[in-house]
């Protein structure tokens, strides 16, 4: 078997103890915690860090740590020397260290292929001289509706469609430059993991197959781990929020598939009158629904809704603080990949609608009720549970096998 250290930043953990206890970190026999710096200043703050900051501060500072960290773990006793680094795709201070120490070393890319792919084309946009855009007029002017027909494995592309990082008319953006790094490095190891699978990423696996010679796609992971041991699932849970499970409780008094469930994921944030919006959309709607507010989904305030809101959701709505079903979606992209995920789940996949970047209570309200008893929701619910039985099939099939396939060719592990 494996030995494991599984690294986090010391912010992240210091949030994870927060959330879960001291318990967590303990680990198992075979499976440690370990935390280096990522360079920004300390904080206990239980938000989503600035991601540009972020980016910037690990790629130029985490190296140091890191390498520190790997002679440590070659030099007790208590652990076998490090044999192969799995590193994160965009933290690639990894990718170098594994090359310093010269042991085989794997990049995992928790998003989709598709946006991998989409991230590739920054530099592409760059030397086309498409990006940095010249003004900031770009936003309004149509440029975004511009047509992409050159990306082998994603048709009928529009500039908007791609990762919003290109969207800066700074030719020194952090996260333009950033990205254009770490996909290029990436696609330039010795492998890659997707979390996705076969069926639901072909084409791109394909492409990306020709561009590099080792990818495993062995998704969804959230399936894959239910064949883990429960006892090694429950006390290895790595959320950094506290998990409300109150919800459960009323989950349990409603109706199957009668409840809508909103969730912005860990890093977008709103505008109060955008929340409010949301919010007052979701009560007219009047279905029931369970709603994940985070205390950072404001923009620079606590995320507040208003007592009338409160009252009118009675009975009706739960709304906890902090919390792969396929399941369908009213996509609502922020930034990043979340913008290429929506065209696929909009257009190719068929699971989603999406709602306009400047929502409206009406929007919300008009999606919701077609989502749960429109003609169009009923087909894209349909959808959404074939992608589901494809998922859990290819987790006992194509799946398993590349993981088995990865653990011997990447990992060297027979």
């Amino acid at each position: 078997g494996f030995h494991i250290t599984f690294i986090n930043s010391e912010f992240n953990h210091r949030r994870l103890v927060r959330s879960r206890g001291e318990e967590v970190v303990k680990g198992l026999l075979d499976f440690w915690f370990e935390a280096i710096p990522d360079g920004l200043p300390p904080s206990d703050s239980d938000a989503t860090q600035c991601v540009p900051a972020l980016c910037d501060s690990t790629r130029k500072t985490c190296l140091a740590p890191f390498m520190e960290l790997l002679s440590k773990l070659n030099s007790s006793p208590q652990v076998p020397p490090v044999t192969c680094i799995v590193c994160d795709g965009i933290m690639n201070f990894g990718t170098k260290a594994a090359q310093l120490i010269r042991v085989p070393y794997v990049q995992l890319w928790m998003s989709l292929a598709v946006s991998f792919l989409g991230y590739l084309q920054h530099k592409e946009l760059a030397q086309r001289g498409i990006v940095p855009f010249k003004d900031e007029h770009f936003v309004s002017d149509g440029t975004l509706e511009m047509p992409i027909d050159w990306i082998p494995g994603m048709p009928n592309m529009c500039i908007k469609d791609i990762p919003s990082f290109i969207r800066t008319t700074d030719l020194d953006d952090i996260m333009l430059n950033f990205v254009m790094e770490v996909s290029q490095e990436c696609l330039n190891s010795s492998s890659i993991i997707f979390n996705t699978f076969n069926e639901f990423d072909k084409e791109v696996l394909q492409v990306l197959a020709s561009k590099s010679s080792n990818i495993y796609a062995i998704g969804p992971l959230t399936l894959l781990n239910k064949n883990f041991l429960k006892i090694h699932h429950h006390s290895l849970n790595s959320s950094l929020w506290k998990e409300d499970t109150s919800c459960i409780k009323w989950l349990d008094k409603m109706k199957p598939n009668s409840v809508v469930y909103v969730n912005y994921g860990s890093i977008t944030v709103m505008s109060n009158h955008h929340l409010k919006e949301f919010a007052w959309g979701l009560a007219n709607s009047k279905y029931h629904f369970l709603w994940v507010v985070r205390p950072d989904v404001v923009m620079g305030e606590s995320a507040i809704l208003p007592m009338e809101f409160m009252e009118e959701i009675k009975d009706r709505g739960f709304i906890t603080k902090a919390i792969s079903e396929s399941v369908p979606l009213i996509c609502w992209p922020f930034f990043a990949d979340q913008l290429t995920s929506c065209r696929y789940s909009c257009t190719k996949w068929g699971n989603g609608m999406e709602i306009n970047p400047d929502v409206k209570r009406d929007n919300v309200k008009v999606l919701v009720k077609e989502m749960m008893e429109g003609d169009k929701g009923h087909r894209i619910r349909r959808k959404a549970l074939e992608w589901k039985k494809k998922a859990t099939i290819s987790v006992g099939g194509s799946s398993l096998t590349n993981f088995d396939r990865m653990l011997k060719e990447a990992l060297r592990y027979s």
